[in-house]
């Protein structure tokens, strides 16, 4: 039992990153320091689907399923709801290279637009928040008078 635990304990934990990979850039809009965490989870998510790398929780799942055994359970259906629901969510039927190449260029593209914005947000706060450097500073007015500020 606590080895099927731990093992659906991966797979959740699994599903969670995948699902950051993909939307996590939507939460480095409210948090923009979640990038530092977001681009390397997004970065190894675009490589493994790109290169049909098998993710090392993958293994490390199917270990603990080995030791668990073919325990059944649940109503309604064979094995656990995280084997019921989540499995074919993770791992689905027919999941092909060639389809994982396309996941990995949607995550990246996704990515890519998600960051697009997160960076012309940085752009405008600052612009709102720092006032434009005069490049070319006055001398003071022999009259005693502020600068006038420069015409645009």
């Amino acid at each position: 039992m606590p080895d099927r635990l731990v093992a659906d304990f991966i797979v959740v934990a699994h599903l969670a990153f995948v699902a950051f990979v993909v939307a996590g850039g939507l939460l480095v809009l409210r948090w923009p320091r979640l990038a530092w965490l977001h681009l390397p989870a997004a970065a190894w998510g675009a490589y493994a689907e790109l290169t049909a790398t098998v993710c090392p929780l993958t293994p490390l799942e199917n270990h603990f399923r080995r030791r668990a055994g073919t325990g059944g359970g649940g109503a309604g259906y064979e094995g656990g709801f995280v084997e019921h629901y989540v499995m074919p969510v993770l791992y689905p039927a027919g999941l092909t290279p060639e389809h994982q190449v396309w996941l990995g260029v949607l995550v990246v593209g996704l990515n890519a637009i998600v960051y697009g914005a997160v960076v012309v947000r940085a752009r405008r706060r600052r612009a709102t928040i720092e006032p434009p450097i005069d490049p070319l500073p006055r001398p003071p007015d022999p009259s005693g008078a502020p600068p006038a500020p420069p015409s645009p």
